[in-house]
């Protein structure tokens, strides 16, 4: 049964070392599509660092910004003790993630462009030992539990164990579209309370599957696209809400702007506000995320946060009180 121990939120999916690299201008200006069948292109990055990321771990971070204390399930390698510390000095708990010593932690390759389109590449490095780990026993006491980009196996079973324990299950494929079977989809469109991905991405779905957004939004209690720089959109109870971007004082990197929009979401959706403004708080959320460098080097306090909602989103200034975001959203089981 849950206790007053037990996280909201629980994450399955990718620990990882970006590495991130910037390309100045547009992948797009450079790709030929009638020559796409001999697709042989070579860009020249301006920027490359090697930050904290992975689908878990970048969630995780900003659901603590946003203060939550979310637990996260999967491995880490021989260095992964830094990454670790600073996660757990946020109050994200890391206790069911284990240390694999003859293996490296996860690696992603992410390469973007200044128009927000992104290349990327992942070794599973320490990930591919996630898939013996249970999430059963975290899952019980959880409101959610979200089973993001890993390895395949993990992602099958974590997003059963998380539907049989009980927990409403956001079904996150994002980079994994590509590899998934339209059978795994199916599974795990159809045990999901959410599905969220970008139109991109759902386009990949209805490729694999021949489900439509508006089929997966017949089928889950909600679905959210995101469109990037063109805001995002959530079905729920056969309506569509429209959610506006937040303006960016600047784009440094996209890399992580769709994980931080998933945590503002989130957020929301624990403290019972209405969708447009979950939506919106995911918004801001990504914003934060996508002027730093890297996908976990934003911070904010609670006021900092509110304040800039408040005058970003003047028609929902006030909905989201500031002692929400201090600490976990409180329980009613």
């Amino acid at each position: 049964m849950p206790n007053s121990d037990s996280p909201n939120v629980v994450l399955s999916g990718s620990l990882a070392f970006d590495y991130i690299m910037t390309f100045p201008g547009s992948f797009g200006d450079h790709i030929l599509p009638e020559k796409a069948h001999v697709l042989s292109v070579s860009f020249l990055f301006d920027t490359l660092q090697r930050l904290r990321g992975g689908i878990a771990g970048n969630i995780a971070y900003s659901l603590a910004l946003l203060g939550e204390r979310p637990a996260v399930i999967g491995a880490g390698g021989a260095d992964f003790a830094d990454y670790r510390a600073a996660l757990e000095q946020l109050g994200v708990d890391l206790s069911h993630v284990v240390t694999v010593d003859d293996l490296l932690t996860g690696s992603s390759f992410m390469q973007s462009d200044l128009a927000g389109n992104q290349i990327a590449g992942f070794y599973p490095g320490a990930s591919v030992r996630a898939a013996d780990l249970s999430i059963s026993p975290l899952a019980r006491g959880a409101r959610f539990g979200l089973v993001g980009a890993t390895t395949l196996e993990a992602m099958r079973r974590h997003a059963d164990e998380i539907a049989d324990a009980g927990a409403n299950l956001i079904y996150d494929p994002s980079q994994q579209c590509v590899s998934l079977s339209a059978e795994d989809l199916n599974a795990g469109i159809d045990r999901a309370w959410m599905v969220v991905g970008s139109d991109y991405e759902f386009a990949m779905i209805e490729r694999k599957t021949g489900r439509s957004i508006a089929d997966i939004a017949a089928h889950v209690p909600v679905t959210v696209v995101t469109f990037g720089a063109q805001g995002s959109e959530i079905y729920a109870d056969g309506a569509v809400t429209r959610i506006p971007i937040a303006p960016p004082q600047q784009v440094v990197d996209p890399t992580g702007g769709g994980d931080a929009y998933r945590a503002g979401l989130i957020k929301g959706l624990l403290l019972g506000l209405p969708l447009d403004v979950c939506g919106r708080m995911g918004a801001l959320s990504a914003t934060y995320a996508i002027e730093k460098y890297g996908t976990q080097e934003h911070t904010y306090t609670p006021e900092a946060f509110l304040q800039r909602f408040d005058s970003t989103f003047p028609e929902n200034a006030g909905a989201v009180p500031i002692a929400a975001l201090g600490s976990p959203a409180p329980r009613h089981d």
